[in-house]
């Protein structure tokens, strides 16, 4: 079975860019129709859509993040990355590295999850 793992420090000062890694195991993430995608949960927000590559490398991002963020790949190591710049306290959140079965923003489409990594914004 497919499994997926977030790795990446888990304190951030403001103004530096958060960079995540999700290493997937059990399936390549250059599979059809599979998309890749980063999601986060804080006390504030709830649950919030990040954005996906997906398995043809494209990337889609939400309107609200997409200046600040940029998601990709490395197929030779079946991993995939998050980065998201000019971070700040209300970034901070609990981080999931997810596969989904479509191309939109449901949460339906998010069948496996990782484990998630806090992340922490503060000076």
């Amino acid at each position: 079975q497919v499994q997926l793992q977030e790795s990446g420090p888990g304190l951030q000062k403001p103004s530096q860019t958060l960079s995540l890694t999700c290493t997937v195991s059990g399936g390549s993430i250059t599979t059809n129709y599979y998309y890749w995608t980063w999601i986060r949960q804080s006390p504030g927000k709830g649950l919030e859509w990040i954005g996906y590559i997906a398995y043809s490398g494209s990337t889609y991002y939400s309107p609200s993040l997409k200046s600040r963020t940029s998601i990709s790949r490395d197929t030779s190591k079946n991993q995939f990355t998050l980065q998201l710049t000019s971070v700040t306290p209300e970034d901070t959140a609990v981080y999931y590295c997810t596969r989904g079965t479509g191309a939109g923003r449901s949460y339906r489409y998010l069948e496996v999850w990782g484990q998630g990594t806090l992340v922490t914004v503060s000076s």
